[in-house]
């Protein structure tokens, strides 16, 4: 595989944060390869960025001259603005854009014509390697484009294509999703606790369960049911257990999380477009 290009990030939130630590540990590219433009307020990211190595600007401009490769990672609301200052310079930039609900018509009316645009959507673990990730190409964005969208993206955890119509329940799912489990840690800790044990084995012993239960359904091929009823044994503690989330609402609240927060990127996507 050839040099990936120069990496630019306009934007400097958590979400470039890690896929800029999860390109560089991945060894994808060096700390020189990357660069990053962030708000002047913004102490804490420029801080994060250099400490990595990354030169950080506070304008957008120099960071799309210089890069091949454009992450467009400011918040949605800005982002109107940040395209139309760098439109001029966009031609011949492959730009990938990881802010919520900003659609493929609306990034491309917003760039030059010349330019190709593919929408991301990754999560934190990125910064791990072990993110999850979906891409969607644009209408200019040709087949080596895709390809290197994949290559950032595998480098720093899973990635496959899907339909623009899946972005939001994408987002709802994967991209909130971590928040999601995160809580769900946070409380089998607390119950644990509750019940004699050190808070710090609690939350190691959680972390490595979600994250064992997570590689069996991705790699066994077996339906989450049945692996659940496989550790359930009659009138047994996990019987207990799942009796009493299913009479909380546990599966429930769970898929109306997804589903509130589905609700909530179309939202923003209608006031984007």
């Amino acid at each position: 595989m050839g040099s990936i290009g120069k990496i630019g990030f306009l934007g400097g939130g958590n979400m470039a944060k890690a896929l800029a630590k999860g390109f560089i540990s991945a060894g994808l590219t060096r700390p020189s390869g990357i660069i990053a433009s962030v708000h002047p307020a913004d102490k804490i990211s420029q801080q994060s960025f250099q400490a990595l190595g990354i030169e950080t600007l506070v304008e957008n401009a120099p960071i799309v001259k210089q890069s091949e490769i454009v992450f467009v990672s400011v918040k949605p609301q800005v982002v109107p603005q940040v395209l139309a200052e760098i439109k001029p310079i966009s031609a011949n930039k492959l730009f990938l854009s990881v802010a919520m609900g900003i659609t493929l018509k609306t990034l491309e009316s917003s760039l030059s014509p010349q330019s190709r645009v593919i929408r991301v959507m990754p999560n934190t673990p990125a910064l791990v390697c072990s993110g999850c990730s979906v891409y969607v190409r644009g209408s200019q964005a040709n087949d080596a484009d895709a390809q290197v969208t994949q290559r950032l993206l595998e480098a720093v955890g899973t990635c496959e294509p899907c339909d623009e119509s899946q972005l939001d329940a994408v987002t709802a799912l994967s991209g909130s999703g971590p928040a999601y489990v995160f809580v769900m840690i946070e409380a089998l800790a607390d119950g644990a606790v509750n019940m004699g044990m050190p808070r710090d084995l609690a939350y190691r012993l959680a972390a490595q369960t979600v994250l064992g239960a997570g590689h069996m359904v991705r790699d066994s091929q077996t339906h989450p049911g049945q692996l659940k009823d496989n550790v359930t044994s009659p009138a047994g503690s996990t019987a207990a257990a799942l009796k009493y989330l299913e009479q909380s609402g546990f599966r429930a609240a769970v898929a109306g999380a997804v589903e509130a927060a589905t609700l909530r990127c179309r939202q923003i996507s209608s006031k984007q477009t």
